[in-house]
């Protein structure tokens, strides 16, 4: 009997999909997001985008950009929707992670998912190598032979 994808723990407010296309995923790490209180209640009502969004490792610390958490209409003070937003790890993983960023060539940390877990927001992180174009057709060949496979499998047990 073929094996069901397992839903991962959390409650997902945002999926970047595209990331699993354009790239090689090395490594997958999860981390929390500092976040001020009109942002976390975005979240909570599904207003966040991780489309564009990437990580950096500055100065002994994770940094996220270009996510996009929509403004909270309800209150009086939003932050800029666009804003930095600190990471949140234990100190040996941050520095696994920077470890492997500057060793291997076209590496770089990207957002997978932004979820909610018993009411915290947390990002999976995926440490990525960039694709080739002909490594996509390549995924895309795999994925539909995978699908046929499936297909078949299902109509022979009929």
């Amino acid at each position: 009997m073929p094996t069901k994808k397992t839903e991962p723990p959390g409650q997902t407010v945002a999926l970047n999909r595209r990331a699993r296309y354009e790239y090689d995923v090395l490594q997958e790490h999860e981390a929390g997001i500092s976040l001020l209180g009109a942002e976390i209640k975005s979240i909570r009502l599904g207003h966040a985008n991780i489309a564009e969004g990437y990580a950096r490792y500055q100065d002994g610390e994770l940094w996220l950009y270009n996510v996009h958490i929509a403004p909270y209409l309800p209150a009086r003070e939003n932050a800029p929707p666009l804003r930095q937003r600190r990471l949140l790890m234990h100190r040996r993983e941050i520095e696994r992670i920077a470890e492997m960023l500057r060793e291997q060539p076209r590496t770089t940390l990207v957002p997978l998912r932004l979820y909610l877990h018993d009411g915290i927001a947390k990002v999976e992180l995926g440490v990525v190598r960039g694709r080739h174009s002909y490594d996509k057709r390549q995924a895309i060949a795999t994925r539909e032979a995978g699908r046929t496979m499936q297909r078949a499998l299902r109509h022979a047990q009929r």
